[in-house]
C-alpha cells in the first residue's frame, strides 16, 4: 500500500479527533460515543464506496482505510499500555491508597461477578461451551468510566466518589484482562468446561508476578532516569519505554499479567518520581504522557468503531437473542455490585457513603469501549479459536458495546438531569446568590476607581454606573428575599473555601520552589482530605482530617517498630526527615490563610463566621507547632539545617526573579541571562538535596531536655538514653487503660495527654510523667491516660524506673510532689526497705 495514502488516512484520523471533541460539547454527548460513532461511520462508508458502482475514484482510499493494519496486538501492545500508564501517573496516588480497600474490592470482585454471571448466563442460554461463555463475560466485563467521571465532575459530585471509580476501573481493566488471558488458553487447548477453582487459584499468580516485573522495571527506570537528571528530554525517553518494556517483559518473559506490570510500573514512578526526578522534568513528564494518552485513547476507540461493520457481517436473528442475555446479565452483575456490596462497604466503614442517584448514574454509566472491541479482536484472530466461537465472541461483544455507547452512552446525561444531580443544592444556590452580591460590590469599587484614573466622559461613567447598579440591587435584594443558610451550613462553606484556598496556596508555593516537589503530593492530599472532610462531615469532618494531617500513621509506628526491634533506622529517618518537611511546609501555609478569611470570608459570611475560622485556623497552628516542637526538641541540628535550606532556597527564587526582571527590562540578552540560569540551577540543585537525619541520637537528646534528668553525667544520660523506649501518640489515642497492670511510666517529651480518674480530669505537659503512682502503690491502674496532642512519650519499665528513682533526687522530689497533687501521702509510696531517701538516710548515719 502506498505509504503516501496510508500517511493521509492517519493524519485524517487525527483530524477526526481534533473535530470529535468540540462536537461532542456541542452535542452534549461524551466524546467516546462521538469518536465511536465517527469510526462506525468512517468503516460503513468506506465499505459502501469500495461496494458501490456510483464511483470508483474513492476506491484507493476505501481501501486504504480497510486495509489499515488494525490487530489486536496493535492495541494490547501498543495503545493500552500507553492508557493504563498515564491513568497511574495522572492519579492522585496517595488518595487513592486511603480508599484502597473499596477500590480493590469493587474491581475484582466486580470482574469476578461479571464473568461469572454472563458466563453462566450465556452457557444456559446457548449451546456454547462453558469456557467460550466465560471468555466472553471476562470481555464485557471491561469499563470506560470517562463518561460518568466526567459528568460527575461538571456537576460537582464528590470527589472522593469519582477517585473510586476512576480507580475501580483502572483495576478493573487489569484484572478483566488477566481473567481474558486465562480462559483464552483454555478455549485455545480445547477444553470446553475447565475447572474453574483450578482457573481462579491461577488468576493470583497472575497479579503477583505481574505486579512483580513492573515494580523492579520501574524501579531500574528510576535509577537511570536519575543518572540522566540533568538531560530532561533522555529522561522523558526513558519514561516513553519503561510501560512496553514492562508489558512485554511480564508476557513474554514469566508468563505473568502485562497489564498488571504496567499498572505497577506506573504506580511506582507515580510514588518515587515526585521526590527522585526534577520538579520542572516531572511536570513535563506526565504532560507529555497526557497528550500521548489523548492520542492513544481517541485512535484505538475510532481504530476499534471501523471494524464494528466487519465484525457484525455474520449476524443472525438468533444473536440478538444472546446480545440480550449478555446486557440484563452484564447489568445485573453491575447492580448486585453497587446496590448490594457497596452499601455493605459502607456499614463496614470502608468506603464512604454513596447516595441510591450517584449508583443509578453509575449502574448507566458503564459503558464498554475500545478494550472489549480489541479483545474480542484478538478473539477472532486466533487460529486456535473454533471459527463458530470467533464467530459468536465478535458479535456479542460488538452487539453490547454498541449498545452500552448508543443506549447507554447517548442518554447518560438526560438520565443524570431526571435523577436531579445535575442541580445544586439549596446552599450552594443560596450562597451562589451571596457571592454574586459581595462580588458585584467589588466590582463596582474598583471600576470607580478605574474610570477616575483614565478620566472618561462623565456623563459615560454615570449612565454605566446607573446600568451597573441596578444590577446590583437587584442580586443584593435576591439574596436577601431568599431563604438564608443556616449557621451550620455556612460553617461547611466557609471550611471548603478555606481549604481550597489552602489547596491553591500549596499549588503556589510548590510553584516557586518554597515548598519542595517531594512534599508536593503529601501536602495537596492533606489538602484535599481537609475539602472532602468538610463537605461530608461539616465542622467535625474537617477538625479530623487536620488532625490526621499532623498524626503518626501505621506507617510512621511500623518503622519506629524495626529501628527498636531490629536497629534498622534507614526508613525511620526517612520517614522523620518527611514529618519534619511536612509540618513545617504546613506551617508556612497556615500562617498566611488569616488574611483569605478577613478579605473574602468575612464579606461572604459575615464576621460571626470568620472568627469561628480564625479560632479553627488557631488550633491547628497550635497542632503543628506541639508537633514541630516535639522534633525540634529530638533533632535540634536537624531542624537548623531545614531552616537554612528554607533561606537558601527562597533566596534562589527571589535571584531567578530578578534575573527575569532585568532581562525583561533589556538589561541584560539572552546570552547573559542563560549563563546566569545556568549556576542558579546548579546551586538549586545542592539547596534541594535534604540532610540526612541520624535517629541514633534521638533517645539521648530527649533525655538531655528533661530537668528531672538534669544532675544525670554523660555516661549515666547515654545509659538511660538505650533504657527507654520511644511511643509516639495521636490526638485521641488511648496510653494506659483502666484496670490494666502497672508495667512501665511514662515521660513526655513533647505533646500533651490527659489523666481521668474517679470522675476527675486533668492534663499533663511536656516535661512530666504518669504511671509511677500505680507502680510505687502496687495496684491496678484505676485511671486512663488520653493523648490530647500529637505526643512523643519515653517508656521505663517498672525495674528500671525503680533503679533510676533510687539514685535520682530530682524524681524523688517529683514522685513526691506528684503524689501531694492527687492527695497521696508521699510516705505510701515506698515501703521501708524501697524508701530511697531512707536508705540514704541510713547510709549517712
Amino acid at each position: 500500500m502506498d505509504i503516501v495514502l496510508i500517511t493521509t488516512v492517519i493524519a485524517s484520523l487525527f483530524v477526526v479527533i481534533g473535530v470529535a471533541e468540540p462536537l461532542a460539547a456541542r452535542l452534549r454527548l461524551p466524546y467516546t460515543v462521538i469518536l465511536a460513532i465517527l469510526g462506525s461511520l468512517i468503516g460503513v462508508a468506506a465499505i459502501f464506496f469500495l461496494r458501490t458502482e456510483l464511483t470508483d475514484a474513492l476506491n484507493p482510499v476505501a481501501e486504504a482505510i480497510l486495509g489499515l493494519p488494525i490487530r489486536s496486538n496493535v492495541f494490547l501492545y501498543v495503545f493500552l499500555p500507553t492508557l493504563l500508564f498515564q491513568a497511574t501517573l495522572g492519579m492522585n496516588l496517595r488518595r487513592m491508597l486511603d480508599d484502597w480497600v473499596p477500590i480493590l474490592v469493587l474491581a475484582v470482585v466486580a470482574v469476578v461477578v461479571a464473568t461469572l454471571s454472563v458466563g453462566y448466563a450465556l452457557a444456559w442460554a446457548s449451546a456454547l461451551p462453558l469456557a467460550a461463555c466465560l471468555l466472553i463475560g471476562a470481555i464485557v466485563s471491561t469499563t470506560d468510566p470517562s463518561a460518568v467521571v466526567s459528568i460527575f465532575r461538571s456537576i460537582s459530585a464528590p470527589r472522593r466518589l469519582a477517585r473510586i471509580i476512576e480507580g475501580e476501573s483502572l483495576l478493573n481493566d487489569a484484572a478483566a484482562i488477566a481473567l481474558f488471558g486465562l480462559f483464552m488458553g483454555f478455549v485455545m487447548l480445547g477444553m470446553p468446561d475447565p475447572n474453574l477453582g483450578d482457573a481462579l487459584a491461577r488468576f493470583p499468580l497472575l497479579i503477583a508476578g505481574g505486579a512483580f516485573t513492573g515494580w523492579l522495571a520501574a524501579r531500574i527506570a528510576i535509577w537511570v532516569m536519575v543518572l540522566f537528571s540533568q538531560f530532561e528530554l533522555a529522561l522523558i525517553s526513558v519514561s516513553v519505554a519503561l510501560p512496553y518494556l514492562a508489558y512485554i517483559g511480564a508476557e513474554q518473559s514469566i508468563g505473568a499479567s502485562g497489564v498488571i506490570a504496567v499498572v505497577a510500573a506506573g504506580l511506582t514512578l507515580n510514588l518515587a518520581g515526585p521526590g527522585r526526578l526534577p520538579p520542572q522534568a516531572w511536570a513535563n513528564l506526565r504532560e507529555l504522557w497526557g497528550v500521548l494518552a489523548h492520542w492513544a485513547g481517541a485512535l484505538i476507540f475510532i481504530l476499534a468503531a471501523l471494524l464494528i461493520p466487519r465484525l457484525l457481517e455474520e449476524v443472525r436473528i438468533g444473536d440478538f437473542v444472546l446480545i440480550g442475555v449478555v446486557i440484563l446479565a452484564a447489568v445485573a452483575a453491575r447492580a448486585l455490585i453497587l446496590f448490594a456490596l457497596m452499601p455493605l462497604l459502607t456499614r463496614l466503614r470502608l468506603s464512604p457513603p454513596v447516595e441510591r442517584p450517584y449508583r443509578v448514574a453509575i449502574l448507566w454509566g458503564g459503558l464498554r469501549g475500545a478494550v472489549t472491541l480489541a479483545l474480542a479482536l484478538a478473539v477472532t484472530e486466533s487460529f486456535r479459536v473454533p471459527g463458530d466461537i470467533q464467530r459468536v465472541v465478535g458479535i456479542l461483544a460488538t452487539g453490547f458495546t454498541l449498545f452500552t455507547l448508543l443506549a447507554q452512552g447517548t442518554t447518560l446525561r438526560w438520565v443524570i438531569g431526571r435523577l436531579g444531580l445535575d442541580r445544586l443544592s439549596p446552599i450552594d444556590e443560596a450562597l451562589s446568590r451571596q457571592v454574586v452580591a459581595v462580588a458585584l460590590q467589588t466590582v463596582r469599587e474598583d471600576v470607580a476607581r478605574t474610570t477616575e484614573n483614565y478620566e472618561l466622559s462623565h456623563d459615560i461613567v454615570r449612565a454605566e454606573a446607573k446600568r451597573f447598579g441596578e444590577r446590583l440591587e437587584g442580586a443584593v435584594r435576591t439574596a436577601e428575599d431568599r431563604v438564608d443558610i443556616l449557621d451550620r451550613d455556612r460553617v461547611t462553606l466557609g471550611l471548603i473555601a478555606l481549604a481550597g484556598h489552602e489547596r491553591d496556596m500549596i499549588i503556589a508555593k510548590v510553584r516557586e520552589r518554597t515548598i519542595s516537589a517531594r512534599m508536593a503530593e503529601q501536602v495537596l492530599s492533606d489538602a484535599d482530605r481537609l475539602i472532602e472532610g468538610a463537605r461530608s462531615g461539616g465542622r467535625s469532618g474537617y477538625n479530623r482530617a487536620a488532625r490526621r494531617s499532623v498524626a503518626y500513621g501505621r506507617g510512621f509506628r511500623a518503622v519506629d517498630l524495626l529501628h527498636s526491634r531490629f536497629r534498622l533506622s534507614g526508613p525511620l529517618s526517612r520517614m522523620t526527615a518527611d514529618r519534619f518537611e511536612r509540618l513545617l511546609s504546613q506551617r508556612l501555609v497556615l500562617r498566611d490563610l488569616g488574611s483569605f478569611i478577613d478579605s473574602r470570608i468575612r464579606r461572604i459570611h459575615g464576621r460571626r463566621l470568620a472568627d469561628l475560622l480564625h479560632e479553627l485556623l488557631a488550633r491547628r497552628v497550635e497542632t503543628v507547632e506541639t508537633a514541630l516542637q516535639g522534633l525540634r526538641l529530638q533533632y535540634p541540628g536537624y531542624a537548623e539545617e531545614l531552616q537554612r535550606r528554607f533561606i537558601r532556597r527562597t533566596a534562589l527564587r527571589l535571584e531567578e526573579r530578578e534575573y527575569a526582571a532585568i532581562r525583561e527590562d533589556g538589561l541584560i540578552g539572552a546570552e547573559v541571562h542563560t549563563k546566569l540560569m545556568e549556576g542558579l540551577a546548579a546551586r538549586r540543585a545542592a539547596a534541594e538535596e535534604r540532610p540526612r537525619l541520624d535517629v541514633a541520637l534521638e533517645r539521648t537528646e530527649l533525655v538531655r531536655q528533661f530537668p528531672l534528668f538534669s544532675g544525670l553525667d554523660e555516661p549515666s544520660v547515654k545509659r538511660l538514653g538505650r533504657a527507654f523506649r520511644t511511643r509516639y501518640a495521636n490526638d485521641g489515642d488511648v496510653i494506659i487503660r483502666k484496670d490494666s497492670p502497672p508495667k512501665s511510666v511514662f515521660f513526655i517529651a513533647s505533646g500533651a495527654v490527659e489523666v481521668q480518674s474517679a470522675g476527675q480530669t486533668w492534663r499533663l505537659g511536656r516535661g512530666e510523667m504518669f504511671g509511677q503512682m500505680a507502680i510505687l502503690l502496687e495496684r491496678t491502674r484505676r485511671f486512663e491516660v488520653r493523648a490530647i496532642a500529637p505526643s512523643t512519650l519515653l517508656v521505663l519499665d517498672e525495674a528500671r524506673f525503680r533503679r533510676l528513682l533510687a539514685r535520682n533526687k530530682a524524681l524523688q522530689t517529683a514522685v513526691r510532689a506528684s503524689a501531694e497533687k492527687r492527695g497521696i501521702e508521699p510516705d505510701e509510696l515506698f515501703s521501708e526497705g524501697d524508701d530511697p531517701t531512707a536508705d540514704m538516710d541510713r547510709k549517712r548515719g
